[in-house]
């Protein structure tokens, strides 16, 4: 199988800027996104031979995810079941015979932390979920996680210390969802890459630059790190501040 997750920031805008034509190139077998950041009715996207779900936030223009996929899945989720966390539209698990697929858009910590407290709720509530999942069939979770886990993970570690996405609190979080008995599977292929990322900030020309953040994952039950193929992150395609991720597994 095929899964390609994409923070689209803005599926409107992101379609202008060729969005059907990387999603037709790559033929996936299920396609997340997130940030959609659109409400019922916003947009109509033409995507034959795919069921489509979507999550919307409360709040407009904010948020959001959607997945596309070629089978039916037995059973959709919106959220967490948690009403604090699921007014923003950032989760949705499909349920197939053999794994969950979750899509996931983790909660920015903001300018001066201002969220990182909220933040520590919802990775926990978060963690609890897919373990709780894991207990039934294996879990494939994919998207912007807001996290670069090492220095490895970014351009510039020392002087994002402190910045929201490279704190001790939320590195420290995603080593507790690994030691949960998840597998980073981008890492798994890729132990010592440098100098791959899957998000840039639109300012001080930092695509050009190369001085990108790798937050962008796909998390996987580590009961099924046999059967992972390969990992991909799409560093060529344009259209948000994101480039898509990928994951080839035989499940």
């Amino acid at each position: 199988m095929k899964l390609i997750s994409w923070n689209v920031n803005g599926i409107r805008a992101c379609v202008t800027k060729g969005f059907l034509d990387f999603f037709n190139e790559m033929d996936a077998d299920i396609f997340c996104i997130q940030e959609s950041k659109l409400q019922a009715g916003q947009i109509d996207l033409q995507l034959e031979g795919y069921h489509q779900y979507w999550n919307y936030a409360e709040k407009k223009g904010y948020s959001g995810t959607a997945i596309f996929t070629k089978k039916e899945p037995l059973s959709v989720t919106y959220g967490l079941g948690i009403e604090e966390h699921d007014k923003e539209g950032r989760v949705i698990t499909l349920e197939f015979e053999n794994f969950y697929m979750v899509t996931v858009y983790t909660p920015n910590s903001k300018n001066e932390l201002a969220r990182l407290d909220y933040r520590m709720v919802w990775e926990d509530a978060f963690r609890e979920y897919l373990v709780n999942l894991d207990k039934k069939k294996p879990v494939i979770v994919c998207g912007d996680l807001n996290v670069a886990h090492k220095e490895i993970d970014l351009k510039n570690p020392k002087t994002n210390t402190r910045n929201a996405g490279f704190t001790e609190e939320e590195r420290g979080k995603f080593t507790e969802l690994l030691n949960a008995g998840f597998t980073d599977t981008f890492r798994f292929f890729y132990p010592d890459l440098t100098g791959v990322y899957s998000w840039w900030s639109y300012r001080f020309s930092a695509r050009a630059k190369n001085a990108g953040w790798r937050i962008d994952y796909f998390v996987t039950s580590k009961s099924i790190d046999e059967k992972l193929v390969d990992a991909k992150i799409h560093t060529e395609v344009l259209g948000s501040d994101h480039c898509p991720v990928e994951l080839t597994i035989e499940i």
